[in-house]
């Protein structure tokens, strides 16, 4: 025990403020990776890969097995070169969030006052009276992050956002009732949009796994860019919002006005959060019930 005290006492000597800094950054790097692979398919990769190379190890170091630790030795480097052809996706999701985290400076345009409140009153508005009737809607609000490209994938509108517009748009069979509206500041930028189906692990776990196209298309819009998308279920008229990959569920039209508002008009603390704040993007819990039926 004292030789012990000894050691623990040696190497606090040891440390200096330059060792304290490494190990920061060391550490924040991985947790960093970690919070960015959370929640994906790449996080059961990961941990397999470490309980491979963890049980590689240890047969290689209790047993003398010269062929196996030769084969061990040499594909080590073949596997640290397939890592960044592994974890592309979640790569290229962590630096496009950087990218955005690096934006310091607000949006170049901001709408008015009047036109986000009304922007937000006509989406609630419609999300609640689509989901009395239980017509399914997806319903995305552009932030700083452009969607030209999804634009394009639509019928272009341009035309000044009401709930009528879109209640017309997400009628039962109608030409642009399939695929997703995407507003843009007060207008109607497109409808009948092509999105993206979300690559997340997160749908394979929980109740979600059982939702339909809507939700995972809007979980995938949110997690290639910055946009708010809101969901109406057709088949339990629920409506749920996405963002940063995440779903709140089973919002009423009141919490959704609330939701949006803080989302499109931060408090002042939040709008100075600032670079490191914006890159951690911390996630809103997940709501839903344990036996969630199937919602498209």
């Amino acid at each position: 025990m004292t030789e012990f005290l000894n050691n623990l006492f040696f190497i606090f000597q040891r440390v200096s403020w330059l060792s304290v800094l490494d190990i920061m950054l060391v550490t924040l790097i991985f947790f960093v990776l970690l919070y960015s692979l959370r929640d994906t398919q790449a996080m059961a990769l990961l941990r397999g890969m470490i309980i491979l190379i963890v049980a590689v190890t240890l047969i290689t170091s209790l047993v003398e097995l010269p062929a196996f630790s030769w084969f061990a030795r040499n594909a080590l480097p073949a596997t640290l070169l397939a890592l960044p052809v592994i974890f592309a996706p979640e790569i290229r999701r962590t630096l496009e969030r950087i990218g955005r985290a690096g934006s310091f400076m607000p949006s170049s345009v901001k709408p008015a006052d009047q036109a986000l409140d009304d922007t937000i009153r006509a989406v609630v508005s419609a999300a609640a009276r689509l989901s009395a009737r239980k017509h399914g809607a997806l319903i995305v609000m552009q932030r700083l992050d452009h969607l030209d490209d999804f634009i394009h994938t639509g019928v272009q509108l341009n035309a000044k956002i009401t709930p009528e517009l879109l209640l017309q748009i997400f009628y039962p069979n109608t030409p642009l009732h399939d695929g997703g509206v995407i507003v843009v500041d007060s207008q109607v930028a497109a409808a009948s949009c092509v999105l993206p189906l979300s690559a997340s692990g997160i749908l394979n776990r929980t109740p979600e796994r059982q939702m339909g196209l809507r939700h995972r298309a809007s979980l995938g819009i949110s997690e290639v860019s910055d946009a708010i998308a809101v969901v109406v279920s057709e088949e339990s008229g629920a409506i749920s919002i996405a963002h940063s990959g995440r779903l709140l569920r089973r919002l009423d039209p009141d919490r959704l006005e609330n939701i949006l508002t803080a989302f499109f008009r931060p408090s002042g603390a939040e709008e100075q959060a600032g670079f490191i704040g914006r890159l951690l993007n911390p996630k809103p819990p997940r709501q839903g019930g344990r036996g969630a039926k199937k919602e498209s």
